[in-house]
C-alpha cells in the first residue's frame, strides 16, 4: 500500500495529501485569519465601513467582520466578488484554494480535492451518514459531540466546508454517486428525534436523483463483506482510483492498483448483500414512520 504524501493538489500528476488530526487546526486557522485581515486592509483603503461593503455583497455587517477577523469562511463566490468590490485586481482571489482547503480538517483535505474531481464515488458507512448526504442539523449535532470540543469558529468552518462539498450532486457531467449504510446509522437518533427525521426526509429526497444511488445493509443480513469497516472509493476522470478511510481522526489513502481494485470489487459485494434501491427507499420510508 502506498500513503500520499501530503501534495498540495490532487491533480493528474500529484498525491492528495493525507494526515493525522493532530495539527487539523494550525495552517488552516492561519490562512483564514490572513485573508481576513487582507480584506480588511483592502476594504479601509477603499473606504468603505463595514455595513456599506457587507450590502454590495449581500450579507450584514456581523457577517463581514466574521470573514475579516476569521470566525467564518467565505465561498468562492464571495471571495470573488470582494475582490471587484475592492478593485484587488485579482489579489483576493489568489486566497480561493487555501481558503478552501482551510474549511477541512487536514487530514480530510486531500479527499475533499478528490471529491472534487471525482466521475464515480462508492461509499460505505456504519457509524453516521456519510457527510455527503448530511442535512446541516444533522451535521451541528455530529461536530457538537466531538471529544476534545471543538470551539464555535471551527464547528461554523467544517459546516460550511461539508455544505460546499454537496456540490457535486449538482455538478455537470454528473459523477455516479453510491452509497451504503448500515441499518444503524438510520437508527441513531444523533442530536434528537426531530434532526433523525429530517435526516431521513433528506435521503429519501437525495434517492430520487438518477445518478445516485442509496442502499440499506438491514442488521439481519447474516452476511457482510463490510466487516472491516467503512470506506470510501474515488475515481478520478484519469480512471485513477483512490480508497479512503478513516478513524479517529486519522486518515489513510490506497493508491496501490492491485489494492484499489480488491476494494472495488469488495464494494461490490457489499452492494449485492444489501437491499435493493427500492427496497432500501422502503425500508427508510419505515424507519421514518416509526420515529
Amino acid at each position: 500500500m502506498h500513503m500520499a504524501e501530503h501534495a498540495e493538489h490532487a491533480d493528474a500528476d500529484a498525491e492528495p495529501e493525507v494526515g493525522s488530526g493532530e495539527r487539523e487546526n494550525d495552517t488552516g486557522r492561519g490562512v483564514v485569519v490572513a485573508f481576513g485581515q487582507t480584506m480588511k486592509m483592502l476594504r479601509l483603503r477603499e473606504g468603505l465601513e463595514r455595513e456599506e461593503f457587507g450590502r454590495r455583497l449581500g450579507y450584514s455587517a456581523s457577517t463581514i467582520a466574521s470573514f475579516e477577523q476569521g470566525r467564518r469562511i467565505p465561498t468562492p463566490q464571495t471571495i470573488e466578488r470582494a475582490d471587484e468590490v475592492l478593485g484587488a485586481g485579482g489579489l483576493l482571489c489568489l486566497w480561493q484554494e487555501q481558503v478552501e482547503r482551510a474549511q477541512y480538517p487536514a487530514f480530510f483535505r486531500g479527499m475533499a480535492a478528490l471529491e472534487k474531481k471525482a466521475v464515480e464515488l462508492l461509499s460505505y458507512d456504519t457509524l453516521v451518514v456519510k457527510g455527503l448526504l448530511q442535512t446541516e442539523e444533522y451535521m451541528r449535532a455530529l461536530l457538537g459531540m466531538r471529544r476534545p470540543v471543538l470551539d464555535p469558529e471551527t464547528i461554523e468552518q467544517r459546516v460550511t466546508g461539508r455544505l460546499a462539498r454537496q456540490a457535486i450532486f449538482d455538478r455537470w457531467p454528473a459523477p455516479l454517486l453510491s452509497f451504503v449504510m448500515d441499518e444503524s446509522v438510520l437508527r441513531r437518533p444523533y442530536g434528537g428525534r426531530d434532526v433523525l427525521r429530517g435526516q431521513l426526509e433528506h435521503l429519501l429526497l437525495m434517492g430520487q436523483k438518477p445518478h445516485v444511488v442509496i442502499q440499506v445493509m438491514p442488521l439481519a443480513c447474516e452476511e457482510s463483506a463490510g466487516v472491516d469497516g467503512p470506506f470510501t472509493i474515488v475515481t478520478r476522470k484519469d480512471g485513477r482510483r483512490f480508497v479512503y478511510a478513516e478513524a479517529q481522526g486519522n486518515s489513510t489513502l490506497q493508491t496501490d492498483p492491485e489494492q484499489t481494485t480488491l476494494s472495488a470489487a469488495r464494494y461490490g459485494i457489499i452492494r449485492s448483500q444489501a437491499l435493493t434501491v427500492r427496497e432500501s427507499m422502503e425500508f427508510v420510508e419505515g424507519v421514518l414512520r416509526s420515529l
